[in-house]
């Protein structure tokens, strides 16, 4: 008898519990993956972004790009993507952002949206050394090679009576002139310095001449497709993070330790 009366108050009690569970369900816990942005970078620039020996997408920007992810939240992925076309690219949606030393103009202002800037620079021109080339005047009848679409490009084509070549790539350029088949190279004066006063392979050789000041600063900026608001919101965000904690600073310690204060 007390075999049956315990038989029926376990069933009793299942009967409840499973009840319960039916007007009660456990609640799941709603896991919401990270946003994914996928960042285009022409990594031939360095040491703003290049390739390392292990195929590696290194440099200040890459990890300026990995510390604004972590900073506002979201999932970064930098692709190596050349320079001719990149910006059709973005307008295509083959990406959401450039992060590749991409200079504010007002002219890439109509196709583009810019992030707060993140780099001032201004355009350096290397030249071999023990030539008497010191300022702009000296580059008249003079082969300037540049990255074709650059503000480098765009001095060069300034300069009067000076005869501007492009190239795919800045370091075609700066070997073209160690080789002495062109006069000058202009670039950013960050790639400038690393390339003529860091570079094993040309620092013996180059030079960085003079630095050509604009008669407004440039800045670099994270170019994202026009209108992407949400995308634009999250790079400005990690960047403000990014300076306020210092971490910035360190990452230009770390690219940059000849120029940092």
């Amino acid at each position: 008898m007390k075999k049956a009366l315990l038989v029926i108050i376990l069933l009793l009690a299942g009967l409840a519990i499973f009840w319960f569970l039916q007007k009660k369900p456990v609640q799941q816990v709603e896991i919401k993956a990270q946003k994914t942005i996928v960042f285009a970078s022409d990594a031939t620039w360095p040491p703003m972004e290049m390739v390392s020996a292990d195929k590696e997408i290194v440099g200040f920007c890459p990890d300026l790009v990995k510390a604004i992810a972590k900073a506002a939240g979201f999932t970064a992925v930098i692709k190596n993507t050349a320079w001719d076309g990149i910006f059709a690219g973005l307008s295509g949606g083959k990406y959401d952002a450039i992060a590749s030393s991409v200079s504010i103009t007002d002219k890439r202002k109509t196709t583009m949206d810019f992030s707060d800037p993140y780099f001032e620079v201004k355009q350096g021109v290397v030249t071999r050394k023990g030539e008497s080339i010191k300022n702009t005047a000296d580059l008249k009848g003079k082969k300037i090679g540049a990255q074709i679409g650059t503000t480098g490009y765009f001095s060069a084509k300034k300069i009067e009576g000076a005869l501007p070549e492009s190239y795919d790539e800045v370091g075609l350029a700066i070997e073209n002139l160690n080789n002495g088949r062109i006069d000058a190279v202009i670039c950013d004066d960050a790639v400038a310095a690393g390339y003529a006063l860091q570079n094993p392979n040309y620092s013996k050789t180059l030079t960085l001449a003079f630095l050509i000041v604009p008669d407004e600063p440039e800045y670099l900026g994270i170019a994202t497709q026009k209108g992407n608001q949400e995308t634009l919101d999250l790079v400005n965000k990690g960047l403000k993070a990014v300076r306020a904690s210092g971490e910035y600073d360190i990452l230009f310690k770390k690219w940059f330790p000849t120029n940092a204060k």
